[in-house]
């Protein structure tokens, strides 16, 4: 086993000089930010809705969970990534950010105006964010109402290689291993493209299997079943037969969870595998090869030796990606990490599991 680092180093910033947090999140735009990277068209008809006052209200001061205190400010772009620099990228030390921009144009029913948005938003975030400062990367943002205008928006900005990943939300028209999904995969495989599978819904169906909720508490505790829905419907449609080098990785997912999901997974595998002869070896062998978990959340007790048990029954130190969860409320001062990660679980989570998943790294 690997030594651990020194119990003095516990609870402190334990992040490696370079280290890749995968699930950094910019403040979204206020309508009249941008409303310059709309075309004509979309940017007069904000107008006539009556809409181009509307700011961003992502991190809502009645629920403090979405953003820490201490890192609230102007939602402007320019205050925010000033902010960014000194909290994340200065204070903690991150040498690289990929920026996952949670606008929310998914949940828009006019598939034509959700891919017009997304255009204006990935430009907006290449001139405001990525020309402003060399460590930050980001995903592109899809108009997941329509594949055919996802794979629109990853070809015209694939020659960008500051655009890493490709970015979908959890909760969709349907599962996400289904085939209407696939030219998505088809066009991210083809530029070496992970896909970003984050917390968050279209709003076309209830949250949970059994109907509405009525609380966000409900809402938040659900996340964790519909990624371990989405990771199944991912394998058994057969999604990483046909696309064998895609990498997928679970943003805001938890990941305490894999054990008994691995478990419980392989051994319908092998009772029920005649289903989908497709799927030709283990599911763990299949998400060890093909996804990846952001780090936080860390939905597990404070007990280091809780968290080596869990690393154990997991199997693998590659499917772990460091990420902070930035602005979000997940820890408090720099104590991103938990403790009972060994050093060489640092240095892959932190380095070498992000550089090879990414390969625009």
């Amino acid at each position: 086993m690997d030594t651990l680092l020194d119990p003095e180093t516990r609870g402190a910033n334990r992040i490696i000089p370079g280290a890749v947090d995968c699930d950094v999140h910019p403040a979204s735009p206020a309508m009249k930010e941008l409303m310059p990277y709309l075309d004509d068209y979309l940017s007069q008809s904000v107008v006539d809705r009556g809409i181009e006052q509307l700011t961003s209200v992502h991190y809502p001061p009645n629920a403090p969970i979405t953003c820490r205190e201490d890192w609230r400010g102007p939602g402007d772009a320019a205050s925010a990534l000033k902010r960014m620099q000194t909290h994340l990228l200065d204070g903690m030390g991150v040498g690289t950010a990929i920026l996952n921009q949670m606008l929310g144009i998914q949940i828009l029913f006019n598939a034509d105006m959700g891919a017009a948005f997304a255009r204006g938003l990935n430009d907006f975030m290449a001139r405001e964010w990525l020309d402003k400062d060399d460590r930050l990367r980001a995903s592109m943002v899809l108009p997941q109402q329509s594949p055919e205008l996802c794979v629109d928006e990853i070809e015209r900005l694939a020659g960008d290689k500051r655009f890493v990943q490709v970015m979908m939300l959890v909760m969709g028209d349907r599962p996400l291993g289904h085939q209407m999904y696939w030219p998505i995969y088809r066009a991210a495989e083809k530029h070496g493209l992970p896909i970003a599978i984050h917390a968050g819904s279209m709003y076309r169906h209830p949250l949970t299997g059994v109907g509405w909720s009525s609380y966000h508490s409900q809402d938040y505790a659900a996340n964790a079943v519909n990624f371990q829905t989405t990771v199944t419907s991912l394998i058994a449609e057969g999604v990483f037969t046909k696309f064998p080098n895609l990498k997928v990785v679970m943003s805001e997912s938890g990941w305490t969870w894999l054990p008994a999901y691995l478990w419980r997974m392989d051994k319908y595998w092998h009772g029920l595998r005649m289903l989908t002869p497709w799927v030709d070896r283990l599911p763990r062998e299949i998400i060890a090869d093909n996804f990846r978990f952001t780090l936080q959340p860390v939905d597990a007790p404070p007990d280091r030796a809780v968290l080596e048990k869990l690393m154990e029954h997991v199997g693998t130190e590659d499917l772990l990606l460091f990420s902070t969860d930035y602005p979000h409320w997940q820890f408090d001062g720099t104590e991103c990490v938990p403790d009972g990660f060994s050093d060489s679980q640092l240095r892959k989570m932190m380095i070498d599991t992000p550089k090879a998943t990414y390969s625009r790294l």
